[in-house]
Formats: structure tokens, sequence, C-alpha cells
């Protein structure tokens, strides 16, 4: 499973989801980091104006706060690997995130080794 960490701009309470002008992604993007989690993998979420030393103690999020400030937030890391800024994804890319190889195989379709996308060779119909 993965470790998801995701350093938010600074907000009023630890998914924005509250006061009188709701950014209508976080609500969404709160639901998403729920499913995640029920997926089996850890999810870290980290308010810039809740726990600012969340940022201090990771010296990449420093540095790129530093250096772009806080236009560069949200920053999702997996695995400690920056994978997203300035931006929330939807569940779709997240899910894209956290799949491994193994379970990719699972959902595509593989062709039959007895020939072609048709699986008989039959002519016509690729």
């Amino acid at each position: 499973m993965k470790t998801i960490q995701i350093y938010d701009k600074p907000m009023c309470c630890s998914t924005g989801i509250c006061g009188p002008a709701v950014d209508p992604v976080l609500p969404r993007f709160a639901a998403d980091l729920d499913w995640l989690k029920s997926q089996g993998h850890s999810v870290e979420r980290y308010n810039l104006s809740q726990q600012p030393m969340a940022f201090v103690q990771n010296a990449e999020v420093q540095q790129i706060l530093a250096r772009d400030g806080t236009e560069s937030l949200p920053l999702i890391l997996i695995d400690g690997q920056i994978v997203s800024r300035s931006t929330y994804p939807t569940r779709d890319v997240l899910s894209q995130w956290v799949s491994t190889a193994a379970s990719l195989l699972e959902v595509l379709p593989v062709a039959p080794a007895s020939g072609g996308c048709c699986g008989g060779g039959a002519t016509g119909c690729c």
C-alpha cells in the first residue's frame, strides 16, 4: 500500500470544507482521500495554518515553498515523491498513482495468445 501526503494551503479547518465560500473541489477531494483510506492506503494531510512544522520538517516541501510560495500548494507526495502541485487531482488520477503493475493487469483486457484482438484470427473483425 502507498503513503499519500497532502500539503495544503492555509485553510480554516483541516479539510477546507467550512466557512461561507467552500471551494467545490475540496469536498470531492476529501471524499477521494476517504476512498483511498478504505482501499488500505495511508493518507496524511497537512494544513499550513494548523500544522506548519510538517512543512518545515520536509526539506523538499520547505524548498518549494521558499522558492515558489503558497501558489505551489497543494503539494501531493506518494511514497515521498512529489506527484502533483498547485491542483487537486481527481479520483481517477489518484487511483492511477496508487495502482501497481499487478493491479493494472487485473483491470486491463489482454489479447489471448491464440491470436490478435479477435482471439481467433478471424478476418475482418479488427
